[in-house]
């Protein structure tokens, strides 16, 4: 970001005109080694297009992106002219801000600037200043903005007396960061204030570090010995920022509307609305700002013209506010208020009217979005991309995919890393599958319903290939996700924005496009991972379409067996996947959880994903081995690599075979010490089959498939049918249940949240869940009573620390209390339940901090994928990071040891629930670090258990001991390989002595090394 030093700062100059002071302007950023002389024309080539003033005195000068060859350092600097000088525009400039900006950094200072314009009486004292320090202080001054937005909101809150919604606000200003505990103490002892129409307000000054307003509503009014309330509104009060009376003006402005009695039916996006002064009668519509930078000065003076326009011509001005901001709502005719507003590319513009005349309401913002749409003044693309001018939709990623890039291919007999996504290796020649370029006119005279039947048609028959494949998937994952696909050509909003095209002349394979373009990039810009692989999922059903529209043929794969090799792959690529001829997969782009890598572990399909555009320069024909247990891809591998690897494949066949046989028999290693090896889950449909591949349990339930599955938040009878399937399948194993982990990350439609800059380190897991505790209740409720006597553990994901466990377990301790005392009064006996409570370790602070967690849980379970993206701050998703994420470095397993150290000092139980837990090499050291359970997939139950077979535990011992004092996590690999060259018997000779040793294994204690079994109740 931009920052003024007082060297910035020149005082005191004049200028005989405008044109002067910005020679002066492009003289001083030449002087300072920002810009060279060229940057003036730059400078007056931008006041030609549009005024820079800005207001109160103030011009920003800056250059327009053609200029930016010109910058050669990005830097601001400051004149001061006390006389002022006649701008073009007519207005009075007593301070030029003069960016030079190799970026979009200029929209900070803007956004920073247009706070100052708020401010009495500042262009007389920047005009006055005799020192750079009075300009720096004037223009400088951070002033922290208040807080009211969707994360101080808490709608529908289940409470009986004001005490409990007084509690419930000071908490909300707390997770959100505004307050500490103190607050919280703070009012419990205030004494509310009634506001009026049910409203109450509670206020406090202490432990403040920034001013917030909370407001918790009730399911309904309720009557209390206070009176009637409707909300109580928590106001946190920073004394030395102030800034507390805008957000007591917009409570008050509500009042003033009368809205208080209909505040317990709103939800939390239309209470932010009408805290933000939309009125509740108000007609809205929203369009996507598509600007290359936003809402900067020329297009929103273009924005603010249309809103004067709108007023001349209908009467109505429209009010202006940013989707999911707590900026509030500004008129769109104040081109400060606009400004302020920092809006960017890629956000959504809500305009809304509160006119008597509904029409007139109607066609002034119908004026807005059209002036939106058509680019303010500047030429806009959508949100991704797309060569209309070439008469196809190819993507840079697409044209490389099509051979159009001078990447180099690896050199033979190297290895290239990737991300390991589906276990096991292969040997075959290579084929590239190069995306079909799709050639087509963009527009089109045959008209816009000639062009709309051709697109019907062409929807139906992609969604009838689509029902095919679903009919013939293989796996109830690949079905559920080519359904969706299916779903998403029939969603009426993409076929709405592509009739908008259709309607302007473009071609059906245009209008098309741009709207799968368009929708899929909304996704990518909001910085998701998660959702930024869905993306590809709903370019993958477009190009679909755009093949039955072009009448272009798929790739069509060799008849002989191959490693195919692709940029990326969809779904619908996998569906069609000959597995009899496909012995591996290699993509260039992806993640361990895109659709393409679940659907290959879902098939059996060795893969990796994310190696880089090199492998798409690979020759077809070309030999590879696929390495999915490691993660890497050998081209063509020398005669003692391919041998070596050969051998490997055999041994791994031997050891499947031997591992389904044998896949009943429990997980107990040649000296008889038992390991839990459990199933993890995604669905309930699934534990059958979990139980059929030898699953002692279920050691990881990701429960928030039963509320994606849904359009609205599951109810209890919903959620106690879906949790008792598992139950049932399972027969009286245990199952643990990870409670709700969506956030950031993973949002579900019906729980809107803001938009964070770091998702992954956002509110998720069990700190968004403790926000909706009526939400967690309701889930806890629904696990035990469909567990009924039957073993439940409750597991809490992203627990940081011991003081979220406690705000967790109280509600898992009074739901349960509940229950009982029901079922008491009922049968008149206690009911006899198997319950655990226990947390995910995933956060590393809750790793080091097990001592003091252990004693109030259960169990631990490891998740090892955020875990190690945490520990390494390398997201397991980055295209070029991801593979070096690895669960076996020494700080993550310093981690795990911790972990069971602490758990087992106190009696709890360890498991290990991520992707290491069925990493051939990190098994043993698992077992050696004393880890209770392994929760793996389905499909890899049996290795696993095979692998726990193999072991001693003195030499899984030396396993840990050995991976504990390696520097890094190629160092812990390494060394294990030379410990196995060392020691370890073969493969034939561990597959004797562990039939030779079965008996005795059965009889063997099952204890662990802390003297009970994993699953027993603690």
């Amino acid at each position: 970001m931009l920052s003024l030093d007082r060297e910035d700062i020149l005082l005191a100059a004049h200028a005989s005109d405008w044109r002067d002071a910005l020679q002066q302007a492009a003289d001083a950023l030449v002087a300072g080694g920002r810009a060279t002389p060229d940057y003036r024309e730059g400078l007056l080539a931008r006041e030609a297009q549009s005024s820079t003033y800005l207001g109160q005195g103030i011009a920003i000068p800056h250059g327009t992106p053609d200029s930016r060859e010109a910058v050669l350092a990005t830097g601001v600097r400051v004149l001061q002219f006390p006389q002022g000088v006649e701008w073009h525009d007519g207005n009075r400039v007593f301070l030029l801000v003069t960016i030079a900006a190799q970026s979009d950094e200029h929209l900070d200072i803007l956004r920073a600037l247009t706070r100052v314009l708020d401010r009495d009486g500042v262009s007389e004292r920047l005009a006055s200043a005799t020192t750079a320090e009075e300009v720096l202080s004037e223009l400088g001054r951070e002033v922290v903005p208040p807080r009211l937005d969707a994360e101080t909101l808490l709608c529908g809150f289940p409470a009986r007396d004001r005490d409990e919604l007084v509690l419930a606000g000071a908490a909300r200003l707390r997770q959100a960061g505004c307050v500490s505990d103190g607050f919280i103490s703070a009012m419990l002892a205030a004494q509310p204030v009634a506001l009026g129409q049910g409203v109450w307000l509670a206020q406090s000054q202490q432990d403040v570090t920034r001013s917030a307003l909370a407001i918790v509503t009730p399911e309904k009014a309720l009557e209390t010995r206070h009176g009637r309330i409707t909300a109580l509104a928590c106001l946190a009060v920073d004394a030395q920022q102030g800034q507390h009376q805008p957000l007591l003006e917009r409570l008050l402005t509500l009042l003033e509307e009368g809205a208080g009695e209909s505040l317990p039916g709103l939800s939390a996006s239309a209470l932010l609305a009408r805290l933000s002064g939309e009125s509740a009668t108000a007609q809205l519509a929203q369009v996507v700002l598509l600007n290359a930078h936003g809402l900067h000065a020329r297009p929103a003076k273009q924005l603010v013209q249309a809103a004067r326009e709108a007023g001349e011509q209908h009467g109505v001005i429209p009010a202006l506010r940013l989707e999911g901001d707590d900026s509030g709502v500004v008129s769109a005719a104040s081109l400060t208020k606009v400004l302020g507003l920092g809006a960017r590319r890629g956000q959504t513009l809500i305009f809304s009217a509160s006119g008597d005349d509904s029409a007139a309401n109607q066609a002034a913002l119908s004026m807005m979005v059209s002036a939106v749409q058509a680019g303010l003044g500047e030429a806009v693309e959508p949100l991704a991309d797309w060569r209309a001018d070439a008469a196809t939709p190819l993507e840079a990623s697409e044209q490389q995919a099509t051979g159009d890039t001078q990447q180099a291919a690896p050199d033979a007999d190297s290895v290239v890393p990737a991300v390991a996504a589906s276990p096991g290796m292969a040997i075959a020649p290579c084929w590239v599958m190069r995306l079909p370029r799709f050639v087509y006119e963009t527009r089109s005279d045959a008209g816009a319903d000639r062009e709309a039947e051709r697109l019907v048609a062409s929807i139906q028959t992609a969604r009838e290939q689509l029902l095919a494949l679903v009919n013939r998937a293989e796996g109830a994952e690949m079905a559920e996700i080519l359904s969706m696909h299916e779903e998403m050509l029939g969603d009426p909003e993409l076929f709405a924005a592509a009739r908008e095209s259709l309607d302007e002349g473009h071609s059906a394979e245009a209008a098309w496009w741009s709207a799968i373009d368009s929708a899929a990039s909304a996704q990518e810009n909001l910085a998701d991972r998660l959702l930024a692989e869905r993306a590809a999922d709903l370019r993958d059903v477009g190009r679909r379409v755009l093949g039955v529209l072009t009448d272009t043929p798929l790739p069509s794969a060799p008849e002989t067996p191959h490693v195919l090799v692709t940029e990326d792959i969809g779904p619908s690529d996998v569906a069609r996947l000959d597995t009899t001829r496909v012995r591996g997969l290699v993509t260039a782009l992806g993640g361990a959880t895109s659709h393409s890598a679940i659907l290959a572990r879902s098939l059996g399909i060795p893969a990796v994903v994310g190696a880089g555009p090199s492998v798409l320069a690979i020759a077809d024909g070309s030999e590879l081995i696929v390495d999915g247990e490691r993660g890497r891809v050998s081209v063509m591998p020398s005669a003692s690599r391919r041998a070596r690897a050969e051998e490997a494949i055999a041994g791994h066949e031997q050891r499947q075979a031997a591992a389904w046989e044998s896949r009943m028999a429990p997980a107990t290693t040649l000296d008889g010490h038992h390991v839990e090896v459990v199933a993890n889950l995604g669905n309930t449909a699934h534990a059958g089959d979990a139980v059929e591949r030898g699953a002692e349990g279920v050691g990881l339930l990701r429960t928030e498939f039963v509320f994606m599955a849904h359009p609205q938040a599951p109810d209890l009878a919903t959620q106690t049918a879906q949790y008792g399937e598992a139950l049932d399948a399972l027969e009286g194993r245990p199952l643990v249940a990870r409670t709700l982990d969506v956030g950031g990350d993973k949002p579900l439609p019906y729980w809107p949240l803001p938009r964070e800059d770091n998702p992954f380190l956002g509110l998720r897991g069990i700190r968004l869940a403790l926000t909706r505790p009526e939400v967690l209740e309701t889930q806890v409720r629904a696990l035990l009573t469909a567990a009924g006597a039957r073993p439940i553990r409750l597991m809490f994901p992203m627990v940081k620390d011991l003081a979220e466990l406690r705000g967790a377990r109280a509600i898992v301790d009074r739901v349960r209390a509940e229950l009982d005392a029901a079922y008491e009064t009922e049968h008149g006996q206690p009911p006899v339940r198997d319950v655990q409570v226990g947390v995910m370790i995933e956060i590393p602070s809750a790793a080091l901090t097990a001592a003091s967690i252990a004693p109030e849980v259960d169990f631990f379970s490891v998740g090892t994928n955020d875990l190690t993206q945490y520990t390494l701050a390398i997201d397991r998703g980055h295209a070029t990071l991801s593979a070096q994420a690895d669960g076996l470095h020494p700080a993550v397993l310093r981690l795990i040891e911790m972990t069971v150290s602490a758990a087992h000092a106190h009696g709890a139980w360890v498991g290990v629930c991520g992707e290491l837990a069925s990493d051939d090499q990190a098994v043993g050291v698992l077992v050696g670090l004393g880890v209770d359970e392994l929760s793996v997939s389905s499909r890899q139950i049996p290795l696993v258990k095979a692998r726990v077979r193999e072991l001693d535990l003195a030499t899984a011992r030396e396993q840990a001991r050995v991976a504990l004092a390696q520097p890094t996590s190629e160092d812990v690999r390494s060394a294990l390989e030379a410990l196995l060259e060392q020691g370890e018997p073969s493969t034939a000779e561990v597959t004797s002595g562990a039939a030779a040793s079965h008996a005795a294994s059965n009889a063997a204690s099952n204890a662990d090394s802390s003297g009970h079994s994993p699953r027993e109740s603690v």
